[in-house]
């Protein structure tokens, strides 16, 4: 299945489910730029507008940019075919399928999906699996993250749902109710665009307030 979707993104109203980009599932087309923006103090690392401001009132809760790097957010499909390219000549293809998805099977081609990296002192940010735990300010970010509309996409124990092998760095906004209910049922966003199928009026989790540029899309 092929999606033509980043030029809907600025319609209202929001679209009613996640998009789902995978190896099955891919993109027609780029994103619209004009619906990018930068994000924290990394002005190449851009994302939809709407997870940029969802992203920066999370970070803005935990005091986040002094400890967390932007890493990689939206990629044209040329960036993502050079990464890929790259990450076969460096690392092997084996490194490349478990860890870079194809050009046009990108979730990052959306402009929704984000890597992150935790800062230490002397220690390079590796562009393609950078170190992201699940303690201290990256375990709070965590904690807070489905609260804001994002997810971890490539959790560990459904690679062979996802494809992809467990990537602790890599966030997806998907907006609340969303982000709350996929947590709550415990699901990767394939098994949860297959409930929403069956299930298509909501899984019953209601969000709470909605706070600025959570909507989902």
């Amino acid at each position: 299945m092929r999606h033509r979707i980043c030029k809907s993104y600025g319609t209202e109203p929001a679209l009613t489910r996640p998009v789902l980009v995978n190896r099955e599932n891919g993109l027609e087309t780029d994103c619209d730029m004009s619906e990018l923006v930068p994000v924290g103090k990394a002005p190449d690392v851009l994302l939809h507008r709407r997870a940029a401001a969802a992203l920066e009132h999370l970070m803005a809760q935990i005091d986040g940019w002094e400890h967390i790097v932007p890493v990689s957010g939206w990629r044209s499909f040329r960036q993502q075919t050079d990464i890929w390219n790259d990450t076969v000549i460096t690392r092997g293809e084996d490194f490349a399928r478990r860890f870079v998805a194809l050009p046009g099977h990108s979730e990052h081609q959306t402009g929704l999906a984000i890597d992150l990296g935790w800062k230490q002192e002397n220690r390079e940010i590796d562009f393609i699996c950078p170190v992201f735990p699940y303690t201290g300010i990256c375990g709070q970010f965590r904690k807070l993250a489905p609260s804001f509309g994002f997810v971890e996409r490539y959790p560990a124990g459904k690679e062979k749902i996802t494809g992809i092998s467990h990537e602790p760095w890599h966030f997806r906004y998907v907006g609340l109710p969303h982000s709350l209910a996929m947590v709550s049922l415990g699901l990767v966003l394939e098994e949860y665009i297959l409930l929403l199928d069956v299930s298509p009026q909501g899984v019953g989790v209601s969000p709470k307030k909605r706070r600025p540029g959570h909507e989902s899309i």
